[in-house]
């Protein structure tokens, strides 16, 4: 005759009643010490899917077939002789000339003032012929002669139109000068030249005589914030009549 078989020992995880019975005999801090494990633990079994998924809503959509290999921005030899010194500059395309003056050549006289070309300030002249720097791109005047108002003086001289700035005190803060001066240098070979302009009583003709009209035309696209521009008309025709007050 077989003997009945005993029951198992019960214990807190077969058994519910026991397993309420024991979580109801723990004392309040034993308690909370369980449920904050349980908590922690519960979480930590989540992070690691929140985060992988994530990461695949973060992917970027890869297209269907991809065999243009990705490609750095590309630079190219620029050469240039700036104020009579020859340099040849990696560069990459979008480079405007006067980035490319003040950042890679280190010529920081020609200022950045609006960056549109509608201020001046950045003026230089390229092949003789005055620019807006900000507006050009370095790689258009590859083989270009350059002068920047750095180049203006003949060592510690002065040119005249420099000297005639100082002298008609023909600037106050002075950011916008080295445009001027530039400006100012071109203006008075055009005039040479017999360029007009629209201030010239007859276009089909030279201009007769560089009046003070004819000196603020032809400057008009350089901005003076001080407004020094009686003087810098002062200065400019005293250079071109050869009566400066020096």
């Amino acid at each position: 005759m077989s003997k009945p078989t005993a029951a198992p020992p019960s214990s807190p995880m077969t058994d519910p009643s026991a397993s309420a019975a024991t979580h109801a005999a723990l004392p309040n801090t034993a308690r909370r010490r369980f449920l904050q494990t349980a908590a922690a633990a519960a979480a930590a079994g989540a992070a690691p899917r929140l985060h992988a998924e994530d990461a695949v809503m973060a992917q970027p959509p890869t297209p269907a077939s991809d065999t243009t290999p990705q490609r750095s921005a590309l630079t190219q030899p620029v050469k240039l002789t700036i104020n009579g010194h020859p340099y040849l500059l990696q560069l990459e395309p979008r480079v405007t000339l006067l980035d490319a003056l003040r950042e890679y050549v280190g010529l920081t006289g020609t200022k950045k003032g609006c960056d549109r070309g509608q201020c001046g300030a950045c003026t230089v002249l390229a092949g003789g012929r005055r620019i807006n720097a900000c507006l050009a791109l370095a790689v258009m005047h590859d083989g270009e002669a350059i002068t920047t108002v750095e180049g203006l003086a003949s060592g510690e001289t002065l040119s005249p139109l420099q000297q005639a700035f100082i002298e008609h005190d023909a600037f106050q803060c002075g950011y916008c000068t080295p445009g001027q001066l530039c400006s100012a240098t071109a203006l008075l070979d055009e005039f040479k030249a017999g360029n007009a302009s629209a201030a010239t009583r007859d276009v089909r003709t030279r201009p007769a005589e560089l009046t003070a009209p004819e000196i603020r035309e032809r400057m008009s696209g350089n901005i003076c914030r001080c407004g020094a521009y009686p003087n810098i008309v002062a200065a400019i025709a005293a250079v071109h009549t050869g009566r400066r007050t020096g």
